[in-house]
Formats: structure tokens, sequence, C-alpha cells
């Protein structure tokens, strides 16, 4: 049996701050959301792995480093309204919560949606919500402080940073592999967004994202 508490542990010493996450509150955070509780019952082994853990539809768990570096780079703060876009499992939008005020997440499969509002509700996180919904169908206009994209655009797309508010920050992984630019975009109090390129990585792209011509979703 995986003694989970020591697991967990190493996943914070071994991966997450070996990744350059060295924020003590994302730590925290990450040291005290459950993961296993957030995988399917199958893979509940490769909970603290540094793997992408599969889910239902293709889509996979983030790596425990990558949740960690996203997490830090937003600089989440206790009074921030916080939008993840690629519910998955859950996990992300639970670290999320405890670091924002307020959390929506927004999840295309259904089903994907309902396992990961159930294991949220396990936490007694009453700042999450979860709906299902195309991403792609976003048009806020400055209702964010932070939003974090967990599926990469092949081309940009700023609907999103349209929907910061001022000081606002986004996380988004933008381009086509073998790699591609995990970008943080801060949009300013007088409406420009300044880009900060962060590291290199590769995920699989939004649903519906637009692609080049020929590209095949």
């Amino acid at each position: 049996m995986l003694d989970m508490h020591s697991a967990r542990r190493q996943m914070i010493d071994q991966q997450v701050r070996t990744w350059n996450v060295l924020d003590e509150a994302v730590l925290n955070v990450m040291a005290a959301v459950p993961r296993e509780a957030f995988v399917p019952v199958a893979y509940r082994e490769l909970a603290y792995a540094d793997t992408a853990v599969p889910l239902a539809h293709g889509q996979s768990m983030l790596p425990p480093g990558v949740d960690g570096r996203i997490l830090q780079s937003l600089d989440v703060r206790p009074t921030d309204n916080a939008l993840e876009i690629g519910t998955g499992s859950g996990f992300f939008a639970a670290c999320l919560a405890q670091l924002a005020a307020q959390v929506r997440t927004v999840e295309i499969y259904p089903d994907l949606a309902a396992g990961a509002a159930s294991a949220i509700a396990t936490m007694n996180l009453h700042n999450v919500s979860v709906d299902v919904a195309d991403a792609m169908s976003c048009d806020a206009e400055a209702a964010y402080d932070v939003i974090a994209l967990t599926g990469s655009l092949p081309i940009y797309d700023v609907r999103f940073e349209r929907a910061l508010k001022p000081g606002g920050r986004l996380f988004a992984v933008i381009g086509q592999g073998p790699a591609m630019t995990a970008t943080l975009i801060t949009r300013t109090h007088s409406g420009d967004c300044l880009r900060e390129s962060l590291f290199e990585t590769v995920l699989d792209p939004l649903i519906h994202a637009a692609g080049p011509s020929g590209f095949v979703f």
C-alpha cells in the first residue's frame, strides 16, 4: 500500500521544488491537497508520480511540477477572482481555491466536470464553481484577476486577455510541438498586455482552439 503522506512529501521535495517552485504558499497548498482523491482509481498508484496521469476523453492531469509552476507564476492573492480553463480532475482548481477568493473552473466534458465537482466537494471548498462549457465561447470582459489555461493555444487567442481585470495575470502555453512556450500575460492598469516567457513545455491544445491551416483537433 502506497503511503500517500510520504508520497506527497516526496512529490514536493523531489518534483515541485526541482521545477524552481519555491513560493511557500504554493508548496503548502500542494502539500495539503490530497492529489490521490482526484486521480482515477485505476491510476491511484500514480497519484504522486512525475507524470501526466490519464483521464477520460484523452485528457490528463498535469504533472505536479507544472501545476506548481503555473500557481507560482500567477502570484495568486487572497482577494483574487480566478478562472481555470480545463478542469480535468479538479486538482488544480482545488489548489487554486486555497489561494484565491473565488474560483470558476470550466470543463467541456460533463463527466469530467461531475467527477471534479465531487472530488472538490469532499474537501469542503465552498469558493469553487465547476461549469460545463466550451472555453472558446468565453466573452468575458475585465472579469478575472487570474486566468489559467491548462491546455495550449496553437495560435494565441486574445479573448482570454480581454477577460483580465487591470493588473490581472493569464497563464497560457502558446504554440505547437515539439516546443511550446509557457507564457505569463499581465494586463497593465493602462490596458496594455505584457508578455513574459517562462519555460518550454508541451500540452495538448484546448478543445476547439484555433490552429494553423491543416491543424487536426
